[in-house]
Parts: structure tokens; sequence; C-alpha cells
């Protein structure tokens, strides 16, 4: 079951008998979970209907008796299994009965970051039960979660706005959701968020200065970047959150190079890499600063300086500055 078909069920009031819900993107988990507890049961009746187990330090026994008590003054109980990946073989085999023949008045709920699909009793469990997998988004999703995020809160958002703070903030899908809330605040009265929106709520963030950094390297713009690589180390930025930032931006960049070269007109760029119309002038702009051969070499010195700052392979500044000035000035 995909996550979207399952949390559609349970709007419909569908809580299913045995849940497994895991995955690498834990925010998105994490709220299913909280989703599926407030369908599941009365929350003035949490105290007698929730029981909450760590697979690490918990024995299947004790799971399925949990289970198997019938609910205090409620038609359900929820018995929440966390870090179920680590429950041990004896617990899982102790599980697998009650997994064949689960109890009517009870979802038992499982969750976790990944599980072996090989084992018997998560095969057992798929045939019987739901799971469902949360993976990680991809960039190219992000702005479709921030835009499905803002219309949820009350307040649409402009495409080129969800643009530009996927940009700002990445894949960071907690992070995110809390800047989506802000910006509903800031944004008031008005209809929907827009790019400015965005600009002004971010602009004092560390974020923010990466995201300029990376542009004025974009741009090679040598005094403007090396203001804003000062202004985040100021911050107390790491180096390799940085390195990280401009991997991401110049990939695009060399991704846009790449169909430049194949004479691929603008616009079909545009729709090619899902780039937004309103940043994609820029885009290409920057994308025709580098040849193909200079961005070779400028990945190799993202890997170097990632590499060397994580091992103390030398000063963090230093080997910020100097791929800065390389990047900006082509002498290295």
């Amino acid at each position: 079951m995909t996550s979207q078909e399952f949390e559609t069920s349970l709007k419909k009031g569908t809580v299913p008998a045995i849940c497994f819900l895991y995955g690498e993107e834990q925010f998105l988990v994490e709220r299913a979970i909280h989703m599926m507890l407030e369908r599941a049961i009365d929350p003035s009746l949490k105290d007698f209907n929730l029981n909450v187990f760590y697979g690490n330090e918990s024995k299947g026994t004790d799971i399925v008796d949990a289970a198997q008590t019938l609910p205090m003054f409620s038609e359900r109980r929820v018995v929440l299994v966390k870090r179920a990946e680590q429950l041990k073989a004896d617990a899982l085999e102790a599980m697998l009965p009650y997994v064949l023949n689960p109890s009517p008045g009870t979802c038992l709920l499982l969750t976790g970051t990944k599980i072996d699909q090989r084992k018997k009793f998560f095969l057992e469990f798929k045939k019987h039960g739901v799971m469902v997998e949360y993976k990680c988004f991809y960039d190219n999703k992000l702005s479709g979660f921030i835009q499905s995020e803002s219309v949820t809160h009350g307040k649409p958002i402009e495409p080129a706005a969800a643009e530009l703070l996927a940009a700002l903030i990445g894949n960071n899908l907690q992070e995110l959701s809390s800047q989506i809330e802000k910006l509903v605040v800031y944004a008031g009265i008005k209809q929907r968020i827009t790019v400015e929106d965005v600009r002004t709520m971010a602009s004092s963030s560390k974020a923010f200065t990466a995201f300029e950094l990376a542009r004025f390297l974009g741009l090679r713009d040598t005094s403007n970047a090396i203001k804003s690589l000062d202004a985040l180390f100021l911050n107390g930025e790491e180096a390799p959150m940085m390195v990280g930032a401009l991997t991401r931006h110049f990939r695009q960049l060399w991704k846009v190079r790449e169909l430049l070269d194949k004479k691929m007109p603008q616009a079909d760029i545009g729709r090619e890499l899902t780039i937004n119309s309103f940043f994609l002038g820029e885009i290409v702009a920057q994308a025709r600063n580098f040849t193909r051969r200079e961005l070779k070499r400028i990945f190799d010195e993202f890997y170097r300086c990632d590499v060397a700052s994580k091992t103390g392979g030398g000063q963090s500044y230093t080997l910020l500055h100097g791929l800065a000035m390389g990047i900006c000035t082509g002498g290295w």
C-alpha cells in the first residue's frame, strides 16, 4: 500500500488491525503515527488504551499480552512498537501467531526505519496486514510537498516560492514544515505565500546565506561570494553543510550545461529539469559560465574539501576560501 492510499483510508475511518510504518523519512513516519493514533483511539482515553514498546528492549510475549488485552471504555486499543527493526528473532517468533490471528479490538502498530522482508515474520505480516514505506524525497519532489503542506496549513504558496524554499532548506521535511508554518503566519491576510515572503523570512538564516553563496559562485562574483562565505563562518556554520549546499547547486548547473551543449532551447531545459521559469534564466546564465571540464574539476574539489574538512586535512575556512576563489577565477 502506498502512503497516499494508507492516509486516504485512514481519513475514511479504516484502521488496520496490524500495521507497519517504516522508511528513511522519519518525519513522515512520525506524522503517520500521529494520524493513526488520532483516528484509532479517543485522546481522552489514551492513558488507558495505548501501550508503547521499543524493539531493542521488549519481549514478544509482552507485546502480544498487551495486544490481547481488551480496551477500556473504548472499542479499540493501540499497541505501538517503535524501532521494530530491532526486535530479536525470539520476539518475532513469539509475535507471529498473533499476526496470523490479530485481536479485532486492537491495532498493533509497528514502526521503524527499515525491515528485512525476507524474514518469515515480515512476509506473513505483509500478507495479513498493512505495510507502508516512507522514502526520502528526491529534490524534484520537494516543491510538490511544500505546495501540499501550504494548502494543508490554509495558505497556498506560489510555485516559484516553493522552488525557492526547497532550494534554501533542501530535503529536511521537518525544517520545511516548520518554515511553512512561519510563512503562513507571516503572509497574514494575503491569499498566497510569495517569493518575496520567502526571501524576507529567510534573509537572516544560514540556509539563505548558503543559497546566496552558491548563487554568487555560479555568477563567478568573487567579492560577494567571499562576503557570504565569511558570514556563514561567523554564524558558526560547518564546512560539510556548505559543501553539501554547493554540491546540490552545481549538480544542477552541470545538468543544464550538458543540455546547453546539446543545443537544447532554454524553455525545453526548464521542462526537462523541472526548473521553474522564475529561476530558469539565471540558472542557465550561471551554467554558461562553466565548461563541463571546469565543472568536473569543481566536483573533484568538492570531494577533496569534504574529506579534508571531516578528517582534519586542513583548516575549514582556508579550504572553503580556496574553493571559492578557484570557482570564481578558475585559478587552481
